[in-house]
């Protein structure tokens, strides 16, 4: 007979399985074993690939879950008797078997979640068709109560079991890792199952591969616990026999008993779930009576196309029937009415809809029907980019709806579907390797110190790996050779690198299904609602319908400033009406003023506009299509060729017409397919398996099409199916260059459509900033209420724009931010303690009593039941009673018994207590008009900025650091501007269609600012100490500049040093190094702390750097630069050594001695851009 382990943990028992899926069933392969079961701890995440995989490999795959079990009912939830649970293992038999087990662990997370998610025996008997059961480990409910020598009620508790999935379905699990509760129970189990007549079946616990990985398990286990592994405390296993045993090793284990071992095998056979790919399940669209929905589909086509366009051309109507035709026979009709009808319910309610993601802006059908609002004829957009007749898949349109409401198109669609046909999508996070180093270091112990300079020695690429970092960064490698202990967190982080590590919800992602969920996916829940277990890529090929339904906070300052602007100037602004031709607009982007610019706002793409110029809407396309890994490098020709036509050369003339619009420069992977097209006379759907191949870098495929491309291809009856570029006129010498430039950038070549759509919000957003620029302000600083770094930047940005920003008023003020008189006025909703009821109550008030005259007429205007004492402090220290004609002083001293006062009125009315002749309140009365307030003086300009930054979060009539700014300016070698923006650019998602900017080629620029030097000033705004466990005082700091905060750590050799800088309010230069991560907010760990009065004149940047590295990018003139460069230099003497790496490669180090001043700074930026400027000490 044969074995098969039956009790498998993968690594989507998260953080507890160390198996990887594919080792694990290869492992089983090389063990000789042709079968493999998977049960993860209460999820089906994994069953998909797990399936894949034993195909792939030949081994026969079982389908489980090992489910929890409630210790009463599963809606019971009292934490004295219901916080335990049990274990027990579940395998699908057949199709109907995995149904079943589908709707169990989902009402595990819908109904039974407590803790964790749990059944109970009344769902088990519901959907125990189809599914074999085991007893599970020493914490199933048979093996619990033996260990709490009831055998009784282990017997009663097998019978049941056994009664529910039937005789022969039913297993009692015997384990034996080599535990002393194994060994106690195993022989009742054996009696119980002599007893009984319910069969045995031997596993082995198996949560890693091999038993060398028990190590990597054991650090798994501190990394889920937040511990570290010298914890005797901790939740760990015993030993190292948790491993995928060979079937010698398990039949050396139960040898007295083989036909228990056998059994697994005869389970395994008898378990056979198969899975159908590509067959869709789409909803059905209910078209008006009367219409197919074909019919329908064409109809609404036909009349958005007449709205659209003036003429209706053969091009045209051509180009919709095409496109219809490809629809109607892929099915996908009732697709693009169901994304029609979802966008006409959000237009119609007023809910902002973005201009279109992705290729399907390179439809005329989502085009007619407003899915999307970029004209695909107009900006040549290709329909098969994204919808290819000659590859069958899924369409995919992702639409941005106002952040605010996008939830409403959500609930629409769940009403019109079903509840239980729409769920949101789960998604995993995993242990990537710079992260895994740090988990595995901190679960090891190891000081932050040594555990950062390992991270920072893995460089930021795209997919990078450790073993990949090992090669690529020799000062790694040395430390791995010569350090035992970066040797072990190395290689323990290497056996856990690409596990998955949590679950969560997608941001966008939503499933739309023709049955309730459930008949399909297994379910998952969490705080943000119902999800599926699968993810993205595995929901589309079981065929259910995915859409991003993402929530865009541009869209929402779009709306917002365009009610301002209809209130405050009567004007409706249409986007739709316009062209996208404002000269003014581009003059302003070219001029750097970019912040609230949607996709242009970050510091590298700031810089590479002003470079750029962009005097079009297709420069700005282009511009954030080559803002990206790879196409970076054909910056500096696409600039140069802007400036300079006639330097525009073309292999062969045919390219003219693809390439002009971009001066020559191959920057869309829709050129890529029209020159396939034209050249070689391809169709555009063979074209885009072109464009794939070349993409994902399928070598032989692209061999084949090169030789195809060249030289055509004749069909078998000798007819010529492809002409290729010789029978077209071109020379086979500019056909083999063009097809390797081609194969070069296809595999970074962005989406023409999918950057056209970004533009065209780029576009309107300054638009607005340009022609309406205080409504778009109040609008943008709306949009990051609550954030008070990004409030910071923008107010900033409203001074520069001289556009003045007023504390709030109670007797102005709304919820956001208004405009008044052309200023902007401070919304109500960023006042700290004062929460929407209050603001409902003080503008109601306001409305129906009138504007107050001093604090005692507004007290007694509110109802103090919903404002409480808590608001009115706030408000009064923020500033917004200044408008009452007295001071904040005056307020401060009295506002409590005033409040007191109205509070006790108010109980009293309440009561019934008060008569209307009753005015022998000795207190202070809200309504007497002989109250007056005390004459007192005012706080001072320093305690009132205090005042207004502790209720706002950021400085508004003032900044306290306003009178150091010339002192300071020469000693900083950075701010929190650029940090912020720097962090932003980074953070994007790594797909090939990317809803944000990439800051560098290969994140180069966040290499560049991780572990830099530099110098920040600012104030410190909040300290939090702790002692270390070496019994020493460190420091966390808030350090606020002008633009916003930082975190500063100040480790305890440094807070020795400086401790009496360290303190809350004072001005201070801090020079360190960046600890700079994609995806985390930047920190600043201090080398010195310094108090800006008592700072000498080499306490700034020149103390933290001690050369700057200068890069002279490709588009300029070399010569040029260096002339400029050099009286730069002069212009700025002292002490610190520039080097200059040419664009040949060579490095070149200046005579002259320069001091890193602020100004320096800029005009570097300015001369090469800031992603070519590092300092080093």
């Amino acid at each position: 007979m044969a074995f098969t382990h039956l009790h498998v943990h993968t690594e989507y028992s998260l953080l507890d399985g160390a198996g990887k899926i594919k080792d694990l069933v290869s492992r089983a392969k090389e063990l000789g074993m042709d079968s493999l079961a998977i049960t993860d701890h209460g999820v089906m995440y994994g069953v998909v690939d797990f399936w894949k995989e034993c195909k792939k490999q030949g081994i026969h795959p079982v389908i489980g879950c090992e489910v929890y079990t409630a210790a009463r009912t599963m809606e019971d939830r009292d934490p004295n008797k219901d916080k335990q649970h049990g274990h027990l293992i579940l395998l699908a038999e057949n199709n109907e078997g995995y149904k079943n087990l589908i709707k169990i662990v989902s009402m595990g997370f819908t109904k039974g979640f407590y803790y964790k998610p749990r059944i109970d025996r009344n769902v088990l008997r519901k959907h125990s068709n189809g599914i074999i059961a085991l007893s599970a480990c020493l914490a199933g409910k048979v093996q619990s109560r033996l260990l709490n020598r009831d055998y009784e009620g282990a017997k009663k508790e097998a019978l049941e079991l056994n009664d529910i999935f039937g005789q022969g379905n039913f297993y009692l699990e015997l384990q034996d890792q080599g535990l002393q509760a194994e060994a106690l129970i195993n022989p009742e189990l054996l009696r119980l199952s002599k007893e009984t007549g319910i069969p045995t079946v031997c596993t082995n616990d198996v949560h890693y591969v091999n038993r060398d990985d028990a190590a990597a398990h054991d650090i798994l286990l501190a990394i889920q616990t937040a511990t570290s592994i010298y914890d005797e405390k901790r939740m760990k296993f015993p030993n190292d026999q948790f491993y995928l045993k060979s079937e010698g090793e398990m039949r050396e284990i139960f040898g007295e008993i083989p036909e228990a071992l056998d059994n697994t095998h005869d389970i395994a056979m008898r378990c056979n779930v198969e899975f159908t790919f590509g067959e869709y399940h789409i909803p059905e669209f209910r078209s008006p009576e009367g219409l197919t929905s074909q019919e329908y589909l064409r109809k609404l086509c036909r009349e958005g196309l007449l709205q659209r366009y003036d003429e209706i051309t053969d091009e045209l109507e051509e180009r919709l029937e095409y496109e219809l035709g490809v629809i109607e026979n892929m099915g996908y009709v009732e697709y693009f009415l169901i994304v029609w009808d979802f966008i006409n319910y959000a237009k119609n309610s007023g809910i902002m809809v973005g201009p279109g993601r992705g290729s399907a802006a390179g439809s005329l059908v989502a085009y007619s029907l407003k899915i999307t609002d970029i004209d695909p004829i107009r900006y040549n957009l290709i329909f098969e980019r994204f919808l290819n007749p000659e590859r069958i898949s899924m369409p995919d349109i992702d639409i941005d709806f106002c952040i605010e409401r996008r939830g409403e198109v959500i609930d629409y669609v769940k009403a019109k579907y079903g509840e239980e046909n729409v769920s949101q999508i789960i998604t995993f996070g995993t242990m990537k390797a710079k992260a895994v180093i740090r988990d595995v270091a901190r679960a090891l112990d190891m000081s932050y110190t040594d555990a950062d300079r390992i991270a920072k020695a893995i460089p930021f690429e795209l997919k990078m790996t450790i073993d990949k970092a090992l090669k690529m960064n020799p000062e790694l490698a040395d430390m791995y050779e010569e350090d035992p202990a970066v040797r072990r967190v190395i290689d323990m982080s290497k056996k856990l690198e690409g596990l998955s590590r949590h679950a969560s919800t997608h941001a966008a992602g939503v499933v739309i299904s023709k049955l309730p969920l459930d008949e399909y996916v297994p379910l998952y829940y969490s705080d943000k609602g119902v999800a599926t277990q699968f993810n993205m890529t595995t929901i589309e090929e079981l065929g259910l319908l995915k859409m991003d339904f993402l929530g865009l906070r541009n869209l929402t300052v779009i709306r917002d400033a365009l009610a301002l602007i209809e209130k405050n100037h009567g004007f409706t602004v249409d986007f739709a009406k316009m062209g996208y031709d404002d000269k003014s607009v581009y003059d302003m982007i070219a001029a750097g003023n970019t912040e609230g610019i949607f996709q242009l706002e970050s510091g590298g793409m700031t810089a590479f506009m002003k470079n750029l110029k962009p005097g079009c809407f297709e420069d700005v396309v282009a511009g954030i299509s080559l803002y990206r890994p790879g196409p970076m490098d054909s910056i500096p020709k696409y600039i140069e060729n802007k400036k300079n036509p006639s330097k525009i050369k073309y292999v062969t003339p045919e390219l003219a017409s693809i390439l002009d619009v971009t001066y020559g420069c191959l920057v869309y992977q829709e050129q890529v397919m029209q020159i396939v097209r034209n050249l070689a006379g391809y169709s555009f759907g063979r074209a885009d398996l072109v464009r794939r191949a070349m993409s994902k870098k399928k070598t032989e495929e692209m061999l084949a099409e090169k030789q195809i491309f060249i030289h055509g291809k004749i069909d078998e009856d000798g007819n010529i199916e492809i002409p290729g570029c010789l029978r077209n006129g071109i020379t086979e010498e500019a056909a083999e260059v063009i097809f390797a430039d081609m194969e070069t950038f296809a595999q970074y070549a962005f989406n023409k459509s999918h950057a056209a759509a970004y533009a065209v919000l780029a576009y309107e957003t300054g638009w607005l900033k340009k022609h309406y620029p205080v409504e778009f302000m109040a609008a943008l600083l709306s949009s990051v209420m609550g954030d008070s770094t990004q409030t910071s930047k923008y107010i900033r940005n409203c001074e520069e724009m001289r556009i003045t920003v007023l504390p709030p008023d109670i007797n102005e003020s709304d919820k956001s931010y208004t405009v008044v008189d052309g200023k902007i006025r401070y919304g109500l909703r960023g006042v700290k303690n004062v929460g929407e009821n209050a603001i409902e109550e003080i503008m109601q008030a306001r409305e129906s009593k009138g504007i107050p005259d001093d604090i005692f007429q507004f007290i007694n205007n509110i109802d103090v039941r919903v404002v409480n004492k808590k608001a009115v402090e706030s408000l009064i220290k923020a500033g917004a009673l200044d408008c009452l004609n007295s001071n904040r002083a005056a307020h401060m001293a009295v506002y409590e018994q005033i409040m007191s006062s109205a509070q006790n009125d108010a109980r009293k009315n309440i009561a019934g207590q008060i008569s209307l002749f009753d005015t022998s309140n000795e207190e202070m009365s809200a309504g007497s008009a002989a109250n007056q307030l005390p004459q007192v003086e005012n706080f001072s300009s320093g305690e009132l900025l205090s005042m207004e930054k502790e209720m706002l979060g950021v400085y508004i009539s003032d900044h306290p650091l306003n009178e150091y700014t010339d002192k300071i300016k020469n000693k900083i070698s950075i701010t929190t501007k650029e940090l912020t923006a720097a962090s932003q650019a980074c953070e994007h998602e790594e797909n090939e269609e990317f809803s944000g900017e990439i800051l560098s080629k290969n994140d180069e620029e966040a290499e560049i600012y991780d572990g830099m030097s530099v110098v920040m000033s600012g104030m410190i705004s909040n300290i939090k100490t702790l002692i270390t466990k070496n019994n020493k005082m460190m420091a966390f700091l808030e350090l606020e500049d002008l633009y916003g905060m930082v975190e500063v750590v100040v480790f305890p050799n440094v807070y020795g040093r400086y401790q009496g800088s360290v303190q809350e309010d004072k001005v201070v230069i801090i020079k360190g190094r960046l600890d700079f991560k994609v995806g985390e907010t930047p920190k600043l760990l201090a080398d010195s702390v310094v108090d800006i009065d008592e700072a000498s004149e080499d306490s700034g940047i020149n103390a933290g750097s001690r050369m700057i590295k200068i890069r002279v990018p490709e588009s300029v003139d070399e010569k040029q630069v260096l002339k400029v460069l050099e009286r730069v230099f002069k212009e700025n003497p002292g002490n610190i050594k520039p080097l200059i790496y040419l664009q040949s490669g060579t490095i070149v180090r200046s005579s002259a001695l320069v001091d890193m001043t602020q100004y320096l700074k800029e005009e570097l930026n300015e001369i090469v851009g800031a992603s070519n400027v590092k300092f080093d000490n």
